[in-house]
């Protein structure tokens, strides 16, 4: 055990597996005490169960740590706000926001159903909104406190049948950035992750079909199942520590071997005038100043039929 978060009290949510759990379990080590969070469900959200969470908290006391279980879903106000208050009836208090936990729904977007769009988004993004809200009433009154959000490449275009998924967690990037500014000043920081790690979440059945059918498996393989979930908590722990007091409103990249800052959005060209462009203007030369030179990343393939 060492002591890096020694008195700080850290919950985690989605923490009964994956990428939470080694969270969990590394945050302990440096003496944070845990509130493990995760209902216990499918990766479709169906279901729960009371053994992912309290699994992980019995590890976390075998190693001399201190943690509580909690099963709410983040998916609602109430249990966004029962999952933070756990940590104050537990510990007295909150120092550390993980959000992590989530589910998939996925399907190519002319077959995607409401119900499947609003499931993802409702974990992911209603989810992060939710434990944040409470956890900053909390962070405000104390003037300090780390949030952790959990982005990911889908949000990136890196991934097939997942427009739920990627809007869902490029949402969070905005998020991030917009507590990063709203919470700062109260001596809080807001950052996010994009990890990259063999869990159930990301070695799916239907993902492997989905990067099969365009030819792409054995990239899709050697791109995730060699990288372990537990190699994201070390960055993790460091954005949730006084070291990492000046990171604020950024994104990370981190995977096995790997952690990269990602550069904010900066306009890359433009055309400028006094007044406004015309439509004639834009077909006879501006379109082509500004978007010259720019590929299409996913051109079309020759229909089967």
């Amino acid at each position: 055990m060492s002591e890096r978060l020694k008195g700080k009290v850290a919950v985690i949510t989605g923490a009964g597996r994956g990428l939470g759990r080694g969270e969990a379990l590394a945050m302990a080590a440096e003496g944070a005490k845990i509130v493990v969070n995760d209902l216990g469900g499918d990766i479709d959200g169906s279901g729960a169960s009371i053994s992912p969470a309290g699994e992980v908290v019995k590890e976390i006391k075998a190693l001399g740590g201190e943690a509580v279980a909690n099963h709410d879903s983040v998916a609602t106000s109430e249990g966004g706000a029962g999952i933070v208050q756990t940590a104050i009836d537990a510990f007295g208090r909150i120092d550390i926001l993980v959000n992590n936990a989530g589910i998939l729904r996925d399907r190519m977007i002319y077959n995607m159903s409401n119900e499947e769009w609003e499931a993802v988004m409702k974990v992911h993004l209603y989810g992060h909104f939710y434990t944040t809200r409470q956890a900053c009433i909390h962070f405000r009154e104390q003037r300090s406190g780390r949030i952790i959000n959990t982005s990911s490449v889908a949000g990136l275009g890196e991934t097939f049948g997942q427009a739920n998924y990627g809007a869902a967690k490029e949402g969070i990037v905005g998020f991030t950035r917009q507590v990063a500014g709203d919470m700062g000043r109260y001596g809080v920081t807001c950052n996010a992750v994009r990890p990259t790690g063999a869990t159930r979440l990301v070695v799916t059945d239907q993902l492997k079909a989905q990067w099969e059918r365009a030819g792409r498996l054995e990239e899709f393989l050697a791109n995730t199942t060699k990288y372990s979930p537990d190699d994201v908590a070390p960055m993790v722990v460091w954005l949730a520590s006084d070291a990492a007091a000046h990171v604020n409103g950024r994104i990370f990249f981190v995977e096995t071997g790997t952690i990269a800052l990602y550069s904010d959005p900066v306009k890359e060209r433009a055309i400028v005038k006094d007044k406004g462009f015309t439509v004639d203007e834009l077909f006879d030369f501006g379109a082509n100043v500004l978007c010259g030179g720019l590929v299409n990343p996913h051109p079309p393939k020759e229909s089967k039929k």
